[in-house]
């Protein structure tokens, strides 16, 4: 598990000024508000398996985008994007497979990081439009 505290870790990410420049674009709070966060951390638990959990993933370091997915920029955001970041942030040890403890954890982070980032109640689940 992290050696820091949620509090701990956003002070150190908001002192980093690489870190600290990710916010959400139009695009991603419009993907949010159409698609509900719960949607978005779907999408992102599937992210972290896939991309983080292997001990070794593929084109590490490179893997995760920039920009295109709320939780993509998240991931920066919160040096959840690499395992070299993994170890740097949050003291998760490379070369080791995460365990679903510390997926969770990462997942934690990403959806506190996106709701304070969205800066007002982000939809869960938005509603579905009315036929009349």
């Amino acid at each position: 598990m992290s050696r820091f505290t949620p509090q701990d870790l956003f002070e150190r990410l908001a002192r980093s000024r690489f870190r600290s420049r990710f916010h959400l674009d139009d695009q991603a709070r419009l993907y949010l508000e159409n698609r509900g966060l719960d949607a978005v951390m779907d999408h992102g638990a599937t992210f972290v398996a896939e991309r983080l959990a292997p001990a070794h993933p593929q084109r590490d370091g490179k893997q995760t985008p920039m920009r295109g997915h709320p939780v993509f920029i998240a991931q920066h955001a919160t040096g959840t994007c690499c395992r070299s970041c993994l170890s740097k942030w949050h003291g998760m040890e490379p070369g080791k497979p995460l365990t679903p403890e510390q997926q969770e954890q990462i997942l934690l982070t990403l959806r506190s990081w996106i709701e304070r980032d969205f800066g007002q109640a982000v939809p869960g689940n938005p509603a579905q439009g009315v036929l009349l």
